[in-house]
């Protein structure tokens, strides 16, 4: 399977639809150690997403996640609407103009991806952010391709990495955001982050499937 424009939307898709149906689950995990809005917040970001890239209509699977991106920032509250919407358009933009992007391509889109997030937030892995997702998720993806996978194995490799570092945020003491004001408290809860870094890149291996 390419990586094209229907591909991207239908990520976009289903991105947000295991978000919402996650929401709850999401709110309570920062309510745990945050604000307590992550599950609301990137509901109606992906929301938004959807919206501008039915607005857009965008022509490569580039402007699909640069498009996702846009309506992330406009309408994600708290620290969730620049990380992700920074990460969607810097992988966007990592897809330059292609019509189709190979497995490739889509593994250096991953990684500008979490480029983008480290710059903006600072957060290292061990810090208990979606970067214990994500960093994991980016090379299992490159190291699956490296192997000979195709896009869909590639991904689903990405997501169960990203599961996986979700589960290892659990005993990590928060170094980065609010939920690092807690301290010792923060131990023993899943990072929220990480919890959506999870959801949205299962879904990649979804359509991908």
């Amino acid at each position: 399977m390419a990586f094209d424009v229907q591909t991207a939307t239908a990520w976009i898709t289903a991105s947000e639809a295991v978000v919402k149906a996650n929401e709850a689950r999401l709110t309570g995990l920062d309510a745990a150690i945050g604000d307590g809005d992550h599950g609301a917040n990137m509901a109606r970001g992906l929301a938004a997403a959807l919206a501008n890239i039915a607005e857009k209509e965008p022509a490569t699977p580039g402007d699909v996640l640069v498009a996702a991106g846009r309506g992330i920032v406009a309408k994600t509250g708290g620290a969730s609407g620049p990380l992700y919407g920074t990460a969607f358009r810097r992988a966007g933009k990592a897809l330059g103009d292609a019509t189709e992007a190979t497995a490739e391509q889509v593994g250096d889109a991953l990684e500008a991806a979490l480029t983008a997030i480290k710059e903006l937030g600072g957060a290292a892995e061990g810090d208990k952010t979606m970067v214990d997702g994500l960093a994991p998720a980016v090379a299992a993806f490159r190291q699956a391709v490296a192997d000979g996978g195709d896009l869909a194995s590639a991904s689903v490799a990405a997501a169960d990495a990203a599961e996986a570092g979700l589960a290892a945020t659990v005993p990590l003491q928060a170094r980065k955001g609010r939920a690092s004001y807690l301290g010792a408290r923060s131990v023993g809860h899943e990072d929220p982050g990480a919890a959506s870094l999870a959801l949205i890149l299962r879904a990649l291996a979804e359509v991908t499937a």
